[in-house]
């Protein structure tokens, strides 16, 4: 007869007068509780070995890891006892539909509320409570449940009560207006009663076409933000980011289209087979760049993209202009067109730098505005060839002039003078003072 510890079940064998060992030792020699449980049913298996065991634990045997791996085996039989999941849950008063597990199982999968957490320990409290706080808030209302004693308090109170065997602790629900903390669920819940027939009528006449812009606005608004390094911005547009991308799904739910679930799955399964470097698979990746070179394959292979100008053409064309020069380049390259190197760049240019000088005499616009997207395609071409990101790099350049000019500007205006009527030395030299300027 083997007991893991001391606990409420031995208290009966206690009474019974039934002999039994208990197996502390083991915990010194377990690095974690999954080692722990495998250290226990090896040791139930050897004593096995010699005669029949009984391993008693508390509750159900499918709450006890240990009783779940000697279950995989043959000759073994589980006599249930009652859950300490249901048992604790119906002194918290919860009924029906709750969620229930173990104080050393916490993080292995979802969470819902309520909740039960068994097998809190004096040494495992204080990580339940940063664990739960992150999700639910420091304020989420929760039940203390030990021996003969049920209390009431906030979650950031659990580390000053004694806890053993014997206790639970029950994490309730709280209405959605009075959480201080709110998850995923919660999110799409709030979107969905926004577009309920008695939601809010702006939500509720949205389409994919009226909500388009939107999407392009928050997204730059990110990028804003990341410029800036501005984290508390960062999370406030990330948020908003997300909110177009679940807008547009909730859309196409009402419309019979596909849903949040298709969503989802689409995305995780995207992840799974574009890592094959990661979640399986003869790909090998030790660098940024191999694992790059995956993801692209495996991409192409995904889109059904027998050749790389299935690639080229699936660039989108509401890119902007140099984004998506960028994009395609590199794709032809891939693709066996000419590298991005200096001496392209030199050779190509000279030659579209011709052609457009030509075309300027001759005066034909049309032929003009060709010839310029050839030259900013050769400038592209030279981005990439040293390795620059040119939507970022063009985009410094113009912060950099407006900065400078504002400055230029302002000298000249402090010296009374008009930026209409100066010479090239007084240019010249207010461009100077402007430069240094705004160096700052």
């Amino acid at each position: 007869m083997f007991v893991r510890t001391k606990a409420p079940c031995s208290k009966s064998l206690d009474a019974a007068g039934i002999a039994y060992e208990t197996l502390d030792a083991l915990y010194e020699k377990s690095r974690n509780y999954d080692t722990l449980a495998k250290n226990i049913a090896k040791h139930i298996f050897t004593a096995a070995k010699t005669g029949d065991v009984c391993y008693c634990v508390d509750g159900g045997a499918s709450e006890d890891a240990a009783a779940r791996i000697l279950l995989c085996k043959k000759n073994v039989v589980a006599i249930e006892g009652l859950s300490k999941g249901a048992y604790f849950a119906a002194r918290a008063g919860f009924f029906g539909k709750y969620t229930a597990l173990s104080a050393f199982e916490m993080g292995e999968g979802g969470l819902s509320l309520p909740l039960v957490v068994y097998d809190v320990t004096a040494d495992n409290v204080g990580d339940i409570k940063l664990y739960l706080a992150e999700k639910y808030g420091d304020e989420a209302p929760c039940i203390y449940l030990a021996e003969g004693r049920k209390e009431a308090l906030p979650l950031f109170e659990i580390d000053r009560r004694e806890w053993n065997a014997g206790c639970a602790l029950a994490v309730c629900e709280t209405p959605l207006l009075e959480k201080k903390r709110f998850d995923f669920e919660d999110f799409v819940a709030i979107l969905r009663r926004l577009r309920a027939p008695d939601g809010c009528p702006w939500d509720r006449v949205q389409t994919h076409e009226s909500l388009r812009i939107n999407a392009i606005e928050e997204a730059y608004e990110l990028v804003d933000a990341i410029d800036k390094k501005d984290v508390s911005h960062m999370c406030e547009e990330a948020g908003d980011v997300l909110m177009q991308a679940v807008f547009h799904t909730l859309i196409e739910e009402d419309l019979g289209g596909f849903s949040l679930g298709d969503m989802l799955t689409q995305l995780c399964e995207k992840l799974i087979t574009r890592h094959t470097h990661v979640f399986g698979g003869d790909a090998k990746a030790a660098s940024a760049d191999s694992a790059l070179a995956v993801w692209d394959k495996n991409k192409m292979t995904e889109k059904g993209q027998k050749t790389y100008s299935d690639a080229v053409n699936d660039v989108p064309e509401v890119f902007p202009a140099l984004l998506r020069a960028q994009k395609i380049a590199k794709r032809m390259e891939k693709g066996g067109w000419d590298a991005a190197t200096f001496e392209n760049f030199e050779r190509k240019f000279r030659e579209e730098y011709e052609e457009l000088k030509e075309a300027f005499a001759a005066g034909d616009k049309a032929v003009i505005e060709e010839e310029l997207g050839d030259v900013l395609f050769c400038a592209v071409e030279l981005g990439r060839a040293v390795g620059g990101d040119c939507e970022l790099a063009l985009l410094e350049t113009v912060k950099k002039c407006a900065a400078r000019y504002t400055a230029y500007e302002a000298l000249v205006l402090a010296d009374g003078k008009d930026v209409h009527s100066l010479s090239e030395e007084e240019k010249d030299d207010y461009y100077r003072r402007a430069k240094h300027a705004a160096r700052g």
